[in-house]
C-alpha cells in the first residue's frame, strides 16, 4: 500500500473513531461537571486513536458490519486515556504535558486528576454494556466484556503498571521482568482490541488467539520503540518530555539491551507479527500497514 492511500484510510478511520468517541463521551453538566469536564479534555487532548482503530479494523476483518462495535471501541480509548492521566499524575511519572498540552491534573489539579482517571475507567465499562441492547449475540458480548476487564485489570495494564512502578532504580532488572512490563503495561489493551474485534464478529478461538499474538507482538515492539524514542527524539515531536525514563530511574529495554538489539528487536516482532496476519483468510492489507506504522514510528 503506498503512503498516500495508507495516509488516506489512516485519516478516514480516525475520524471515523472521532465520531464515535463524540458519540459516547459524557455531557457536560451537573454538580459533577469538573470531572466530567477533565474527563473528555483528557479523551479530545489528541492521540493516534490505535486501539480504536486495531478493534474496528479485527471487527472488519472477521466479517463484522453491526453498531455493536462502537461502545467497545469507546471504551477501549476512555480506559487507555485513563491509564495515561494516571500515569502522568506525581506518584507516577510526574509529566506535565502530553500529546503537546497539559495534562490532566496539571490543568486540574492532582485530585481531579485521580477522580478524572477513575471516572474514565468506570464510565468505559457502562459504555461497553451498552453493546448489550445492539445485537442478538449477548453470549459474543459477554465474552468481549471479559476481555476487557481483564486486559485491562491486574492480569493485564494495571498488573504491568504495579511491576513497572516497582521496578523503579532497582538493579535487579532482568530481560524476562521488562518484556513482561511490556506485555502487560502496553500490549495487553492491543490484545484486548484485536480480540475484541474477532470476537464480535464471530471469529474462531483460533483466530481469536492468533490476533492476541499479533497484538502481543504489536505492543511489546511498540513499547521499545517509545523507549527508543525517549532517547533520540524531541519533546517537540514527541508532544511529551523526553528523558523520562532516565529521570526516573527506569531500566528500559535499551539501557539493558543497547540501541541496535533494541531496534533489530523491534524489526524482529513487527515481521512476526505481519506474518501471522497474512495466515488469516481476507483483507489484512491495512493491518499490515499500522502494524509497520506503528512499530517504526518517530512520534
Amino acid at each position: 500500500m503506498d503512503t498516500e492511500k495508507m495516509g488516506q484510510m489512516m485519516k478516514e478511520r480516525r475520524e471515523e473513531v472521532g465520531r464515535i468517541l463524540k458519540n459516547y463521551l459524557p455531557p457536560i453538566d451537573g454538580l459533577q461537571k469538573t470531572v466530567l469536564e477533565a474527563m473528555v479534555y483528557s479523551v479530545l487532548a489528541g492521540g493516534k486513536r490505535l486501539r480504536p482503530l486495531m478493534m474496528l479494523e479485527s471487527y472488519r476483518l472477521f466479517g463484522g458490519s453491526e453498531k455493536v462495535i462502537e461502545p467497545f471501541a469507546a471504551a477501549i480509548e476512555m480506559i487507555h486515556t485513563y491509564s495515561l492521566v494516571h500515569d502522568d499524575l506525581p506518584a507516577m511519572d510526574n509529566d506535565k504535558y502530553r500529546r503537546g498540552k497539559l495534562t490532566t491534573h496539571a490543568k486540574y489539579g492532582e485530585a481531579m486528576g485521580i477522580l478524572a482517571g477513575d471516572g474514565l475507567l468506570t464510565y468505559a465499562f457502562e459504555t461497553a454494556c451498552a453493546a448489550f441492547s445492539m445485537t442478538d449475540e449477548p453470549a459474543r458480548v459477554g465474552s468481549a466484556m471479559q476481555v476487557l476487564a481483564q486486559k485491562a485489570g491486574i492480569y493485564g495494564m494495571l498488573g504491568g503498571q504495579v511491576i513497572d512502578v516497582e521496578s523503579e532504580g532497582t538493579k535487579d532488572m532482568t530481560l524476562e521482568k521488562i518484556t513482561q512490563i511490556h506485555t502487560l503495561k502496553t500490549a495487553a489493551l492491543m490484545e484486548s482490541s484485536l480480540m475484541i474485534g474477532a470476537i464480535l464478529a464471530g471469529a474462531t478461538r483460533y483466530q481469536i488467539d492468533q490476533m492476541e499474538q499479533v497484538a502481543r507482538n504489536v505492543g511489546i515492539a511498540f513499547q521499545i520503540q517509545d523507549d527508543i524514542l525517549d532517547i533520540t527524539s524531541t519533546q517537540e515531536i514527541l508532544g511529551k518530555p523526553i528523558g523520562s525514563d532516565e529521570r526516573n530511574a527506569k531500566t528500559t529495554y535499551v539501557t539493558l539491551k543497547g540501541m541496535e538489539a533494541s531496534v533489530s528487536e523491534v524489526k524482529r516482532l513487527s515481521r512476526e507479527a505481519i506474518e501471522i496476519l497474512r495466515q488469516i483468510p481476507g483483507d489484512t492489507l491495512f493491518l499490515e500497514e499500522l502494524v509497520r506504522m506503528l512499530t517504526m514510528r518517530n512520534n
